[in-house]
């Protein structure tokens, strides 16, 4: 059995397949905002568009709380008052996981 430094070979069919996964997210990627200089969407599109952000970050936090316990709800709730108080993002983010953690810890 190799060790944990042993030399990772990557074959062909793997390789092809990350270069086309990486190609087709820049493609998407690209593709909207070169869509977006070609057509000018009206005030309601944009304003829609604007909200689209923070219900993708719900669909991800949502499942997560409702099937979690103690430790994703204590950092789920420090990481709302933290951004509530600071008004940064890096903060909360920090104080959530170190509450998360610290009732991980207490187990």
């Amino acid at each position: 059995m190799p060790g944990p430094c042993a030399a990772v070979r990557l074959d062909g069919g793997t390789f092809a397949t990350i270069l086309a996964m990486s190609a087709v997210t820049y493609l998407c990627r690209g593709g909207g905002y070169w869509l977006f200089r070609q057509i000018r969407p009206p005030p309601f599109v944009r304003t829609m568009l604007g909200y689209v952000p923070g219900a993708l970050f719900v669909s991800y936090v949502a499942p997560a709380l409702v099937g979690g316990g103690p430790q994703q709800w204590a950092g789920a709730v420090a990481t709302l008052a933290a951004m509530r108080v600071t008004g940064n993002l890096a903060i909360a983010i920090v104080v959530g996981t170190a509450s998360a953690w610290a009732v991980w810890s207490l187990r």
